[in-house]
């Protein structure tokens, strides 16, 4: 006899096209291949010392009970002051909730403000996991394609052509994965005149924001007062401290849906590890010179891989301006030996034994996504290997 089936729920859910190359390429690294990844959206940086140092001691020190859920309160306070000074959004940390990772603030963010059948706008590309996390809250996404002519930036007119009676939330990712693109101020506060005008919440995932190499980040809840009052703003320290293995992330918003997220994840997670918290209060204190490190050698690379990238016939590459993506079009060797974007990646991992991600898994077809978080080194030779892998399929 056979069990009762599954919730008809897991039937929505897909793995993660950008975990399962990077696993694929570290199974076939560990078989003894030379294979070298531009899958992988982590910085390769090593967590900061002070970071690993401090929740080191907060471990010794005994620091292993539970936390207020909603985080402890002086990395709550910590996080509404950084808010504050950096980025213009006015919060206390009554606030602020922290979670596990950015990936868990915004599922919570869309369980507590989606009722099925609600619309939710995104901007393509995008990252996957949105429209799962749309659909399991039993929601709809409604998808605005951004063509690479515009830079990859959502036009005013295409927004407010995706906004209808059932339309509930923007959700937005500047500086974009897959893309790099940085939303500039006067798109950013037109979407929130079109979340105003429309009675909107705007959920806007900002956890790229220190890797900026071109232009500058804006936060949609320091537009106005009413942007703030209906933002629910993401954020972590994964991708700015290279903590993507800590899984701690926030979000800042109203404080009704503060208290609201707060009871949820009480009955899902409870509080993020407690010890981990204390790394990341680090974190917020140490000089800003540490991260800008990163930074420099994260734009360095950009512009090495960009360089070496348009020398191959047929490859279109741009200039992010943000995140460690470079979203590559690759149209004109599609549809001969390779039908695909899909296809071609995996043409590219066991004939170039490089990996990289389908364009299409981000909404994007006839690209493919390469991070540059790697070695310069690993960066010179992984483009050789493009280069002389896609010259036998040019059509």
């Amino acid at each position: 006899m056979q069990p009762p089936a599954m919730a008809a729920r897991t039937r929505l859910l897909q793995p993660s096209p950008t975990l399962a190359m990077t696993a694929k390429a570290a199974a076939m690294k560990a078989a003894g291949e030379d294979v070298i990844s531009f899958g992988a959206g982590e910085p390769d940086f090593d967590t900061p010392s002070p970071i690993c140092d401090a929740a080191i001691d907060a471990l010794r020190a005994g620091k292993t009970k539970y936390s207020a859920t909603c985080g402890l309160k002086e990395l709550r306070e910590a996080t509404a002051l950084k808010l504050v000074r950096e980025n213009g959004i006015h919060v206390a940390a009554d606030q602020i909730v922290i979670s596990n990772g950015a990936k868990q603030a915004i599922f919570s963010v869309l369980q507590v403000l989606i009722n099925p059948g609600d619309e939710v706008v995104v901007f393509a590309p995008l990252w996957a996991t949105y429209l799962q996390q749309i659909e399991l809250a039993g929601g709809v996404a409604k998808v605005v394609h951004c063509s690479a002519d515009n830079g990859f930036i959502p036009q005013p007119k295409d927004i407010e052509a995706a906004i209808g009676p059932k339309t509930k939330a923007i959700l937005f990712n500047s500086p974009n994965n897959p893309t790099g693109a940085i939303y500039p101020r006067e798109i950013v506060a037109e979407i929130a005149r079109l979340a105003k005008e429309h009675d909107l919440w705007i959920v806007a995932d900002e956890i790229y924001e220190k890797l900026v190499y071109e232009g500058k980040h804006v936060s949609i809840a320091s537009i106005s007062d009413d942007a703030a009052a209906r933002t629910l703003t993401i954020g972590g320290w994964s991708k700015t401290y290279s903590m993507t293995g800590w899984r701690i992330g926030f979000v800042a918003g109203p404080r009704d849906i503060m208290a609201a997220m707060t009871t949820y994840q009480e009955q899902v997670t409870g509080n993020v590890n407690t010890f981990i918290q204390y790394g990341a209060l680090k974190g917020l204190q140490m000089p800003p010179e540490d991260v800008e490190a990163m930074r420099e050698e994260f734009m360095a690379r950009r512009d090495l891989m960009a360089s070496l990238l348009s020398q191959i016939p047929g490859v279109g590459v741009g200039k992010p301006g943000g995140a460690f993506y470079h979203f590559v079009r690759v149209g004109e060797f599609l549809g001969g030996k390779v039908a695909d974007d899909i296809a071609l990646t995996e043409y590219l991992l066991h004939h170039a034994k490089v990996a990289a991600v389908p364009g299409s898994v981000f909404e994007g077809p006839g690209h493919i996504r390469l991070s540059y978080a790697n070695s310069r080194e690993a960066i010179k030779e992984g483009v050789r290997r493009l280069a002389e892998t896609l010259s036998c399929l040019r059509t």
